[in-house]
């Protein structure tokens, strides 16, 4: 079994995931009388918010909508967090 380290503080950072093919938010709608959902959409709310005037005009009783956004957050150690060290050396502390 490998040896583990126990790192008791160490700073790391918190941003908006960039990595390649990483969205800046999905975005997504349920209708709140029948359940039906609009296909979620990456990166741009426009075809949400089409599919809910869409879904209304289809059915004139259905006016509430559940809307969510998801963001994509990353965590990367901040200078000093030994992790950082460890990473550009490409081993794992």
């Amino acid at each position: 079994m490998a040896p583990h380290t126990i790192i008791k503080a160490a700073e790391w950072t918190l941003t908006a995931e960039s990595g390649e093919g990483a969205p800046q938010a999905t975005f997504s709608a349920i209708c709140l009388k029948c359940g039906a959902e609009a296909e979620p959409a990456d990166g741009e709310r426009l075809p949400v918010e089409v599919w809910t005037l869409k879904h209304t005009g289809l059915h004139p009783t259905h006016r509430q909508f559940k809307a969510a956004t998801e963001y994509f957050w990353r965590v990367d150690p901040a200078p000093g967090n030994p992790y950082l060290a460890a990473e550009g050396q490409g081993v794992q502390p």
